[in-house]
C-alpha cells in the first residue's frame, strides 16, 4: 500500500529456545517462592562478575550458561538438584539433542 511505512517483524527475544525455558523455569520458581527476586539478582551478578562477564550482554550464550549456573546452585543449596544430578540431566539433554533430527522436538527418553 502506497504511503503505509513497512512494519519489520519482531527480532526473536531469545537467540535459543533453552534460554527462554531458563529464564521461565527462574521465573516460576521465583513466583512459588523458592527465592526472591532480589536474592536472584545478586547471585546471578556475583556469577557474571565471578566470569568476567563486566562488557555489556546482549543475551547470548555466555550470559545464558552463568544463569543457568546460578539456577543450578539455587537448586542444589535448596536440596532440588544436587550438582550430579544436574549434570545427569544436562548430559541426557544433550544425548537427546544430538540424536534428534533437525527441526524435530527434542524429547528425553523415559
Amino acid at each position: 500500500m502506497r504511503g503505509c511505512p513497512e512494519v519489520a517483524a519482531p527480532e526473536p527475544v531469545f537467540a535459543e529456545p533453552w534460554h527462554a525455558q531458563v529464564f521461565a523455569l527462574t521465573v516460576h520458581l521465583n513466583e512459588a517462592g523458592r527465592f526472591s527476586w532480589g536474592e536472584w539478582v545478586e547471585r546471578f551478578s556475583a556469577t557474571l562478575k565471578r566470569h568476567g562477564l563486566s562488557r555489556e550482554l546482549d543475551g547470548g550464550e555466555d550470559y545464558f550458561r552463568a544463569w543457568l549456573e546460578t539456577l543450578e546452585v539455587f537448586l542444589a543449596e535448596d536440596g532440588a538438584a544436587s550438582p550430579a544430578e544436574a549434570e545427569v540431566m544436562r548430559s541426557r539433554w544433550e544425548e537427546a539433542y544430538l540424536s534428534t533430527p533437525h527441526g524435530a522436538p527434542v524429547r528425553l527418553q523415559g
